[in-house]
């Protein structure tokens, strides 16, 4: 069964045009979540299939609004929380820490 995350090679979905010099990363925070792959999935006990299998349980509206890297952390956070590394209210505490310094 596919799901949200599978829409590679659909019909109907129009080319893939890529600009011709895109970067690696566009926001230096992408750069820090990449580099956060080893140590979560160290810290956690995730495999690369456990981080795959979190981000196809994204809600739909919520993979199809965020970028490539944003699934990433949806990933790192839920597998955390799974995992006893975090709670959901370490979490929250920290994104309202945040949004405050904002």
């Amino acid at each position: 069964m596919n799901g949200i995350h599978d829409l590679g090679g659909m019909h109907g979905m129009g080319p893939i045009a890529p600009p011709a010099e895109e970067p690696v990363f566009k926001f230096d925070w992408e750069r820090k979540v990449f580099a956060l792959f080893c140590p979560a999935a160290l810290a956690a006990g995730f495999n690369v299939d456990e981080f795959r299998h979190a981000i196809e349980q994204m809600d739909p509206a919520h993979y199809l609004e965020s970028s490539y890297y944003e699934h990433w952390l949806a990933s790192f956070e839920t597998l955390m929380v799974e995992k006893g590394v975090l709670t959901q209210e370490e979490l929250d505490a920290r994104y309202d820490e945040l949004k405050g310094a904002a």
